[in-house]
């Protein structure tokens, strides 16, 4: 199948095919048809799939002058409202709608908090077809009344579960009491939820159900690596598999800003070039920090779960749990960063003793036991509830055995002499034996 068989007009095909594309995803496939029907969607699909071209290219047809009686696009009245969780989303979706919409007269913008909100408001009064927001911002614009909404024809809310997780409800309910009822509302979820499905039912209409990977499950692409590691070791095991597996690009996940801002002051230390990318950040601190990462400046970004959404990167090959998320379905969208469109990666997480029951969390989300993988001078078997482990190099004293050499952890990778291995966790690199 090709873009062509899906109904998209000349334009629409030409500015795909200028990103390099010509077979649709199967969640672009079943969505397209779909959207341009008109009906509502309910969609599930794991991220990294092409579900932003999935709901953006049949909302660019629809919205074309003389499709669907669109008016003139002269008068340029808000037709479509694509809500996001997050500026960094809001900021990519608009990108991609810029990107496709190249060769039709439509006009698009994007409004997100963290800048100034006068910067935002000429291009809204001179008038857009189609709006990029993150909910809160939103309903400022509508405050200033910069922003009327009683024309919209079309809402999509993209990452839906993330923006109930992140409290947007109110403001959700809020922004769809101001919108026509008559409307066709698509709503994007990377799991399907009993609060997700809750939604569905007050604010969608008969939606068609579409979902293309296994509930709450975890990419098929990607490599799941799960080592326990003291909590005290912690940096040190990252220093080690950065160095050992010459890791050029990884995004590093923490659990608090705080501690993102720590562990890329202390990695930046040992030598890395690492940035924090958080809550804290400036929204154009965290626009440069990305943008250096994509063109490999930055080789290590450590990010809170801000970060754990929306970011397209292309070929990432590495994503590292530094802390475990409190709440499952945050590994399942951080490890959702690598292995995207069909290429492949290994995520890695770290997990201290005082962590086991989140593992135990995940493991009954995904559906799946997440094995330990050996690190050199640690324990590598899981212990059993409420153990404590001891380092590999305790057990092999007591024993009088010499160290086994240490296979590679992830496919393709070459070991090191286990010496040199258990050198690079502890010394710093001008201590360590190079031979």
């Amino acid at each position: 199948m090709s873009f062509a068989d899906l109904g998209l007009t000349p334009e629409l095909l030409r500015a795909v095919a200028e990103q390099g594309y010509s077979e649709p995803t199967p969640i672009q496939a079943q969505a397209i048809p779909v959207v341009l029907a008109g009906r509502d969607v309910l969609a599930a699909a794991q991220t990294g799939t092409g579900k932003t071209a999935g709901f953006t290219l049949p909302i660019l047809q629809r919205l074309q002058p003389g499709a669907n009686n669109s008016p003139s696009p002269a008068r340029h009245p808000l037709r479509a409202l694509i809500l996001t969780p997050t500026r960094e989303l809001a900021d990519q979706v608009a990108d991609s709608v810029k990107v496709y919409s190249k060769y039709l007269p439509l006009r698009s913008t994007v409004a997100f908090g963290g800048v100034n909100i006068d910067s935002q408001i000429p291009a809204l009064r001179a008038g857009v077809e189609l709006l990029v927001a993150t909910p809160g911002r939103l309903l400022d614009h509508v405050q200033q009344k910069t922003v009327v909404l009683n024309r919209v024809d079309i809402l999509v809310m993209d990452e839906a579960d993330r923006m109930l997780d992140m409290g947007f409800l109110p403001d959700i309910r809020r922004i769809i009491s101001l919108l026509p009822p008559e409307r066709q509302t698509l709503l994007f979820s990377a799991t399907f939820s009993p609060e997700i499905k809750k939604l569905a039912d007050q604010f969608l209409r008969s939606p068609q159900v579409i979902e293309v990977a296994r509930r709450n499950s975890t990419n098929e692409q990607v490599t799941l690596v799960v080592h326990q590691v003291d909590g005290f070791r912690k940096r040190s095991t990252l220093a080690h598999l950065i160095r050992h597996h010459q890791m050029q690009q990884v995004i590093v996940f923490c659990n608090t800003r705080q501690g993102a801002e720590r562990l890329s002051r202390e990695l930046a230390r040992d030598g890395f070039a690492a940035e924090a990318i958080h809550g804290d950040k400036t929204q154009q601190q965290r626009l440069e920090t990305l943008a250096q990462f994509k063109e490999g400046k930055v080789k290590v970004l450590v990010a809170t779960d801000v970060a754990a959404r929306g970011l397209d990167i292309e070929d990432l090959p590495f994503v590292v749990n530094y802390e475990i998320p409190n709440t499952p379905e945050d590994f399942v969208h951080r490890i959702g960063r690598t292995g995207r469109a069909g290429a492949t990666g290994t995520a890695i997480s770290l997990v201290g003793d005082d962590e086991t029951k989140q593992l135990a969390a995940i493991e009954k989300l995904v559906k799946k036991t997440l094995e330990l993988a050996p690190v050199p001078g640690y324990a590598t078997a899981r212990p059993a509830t409420g153990a404590s482990s001891a380092p590999i190099g305790s057990a092999l004293m007591s024993s009088g055995r010499a160290a086994e050499p240490v296979r590679p952890l992830y496919p393709g990778m070459s070991p090191r002499q286990p010496e040199q291995q258990i050198a690079a966790l502890f010394l710093p690199p001008r201590y360590q034996r190079t031979s």
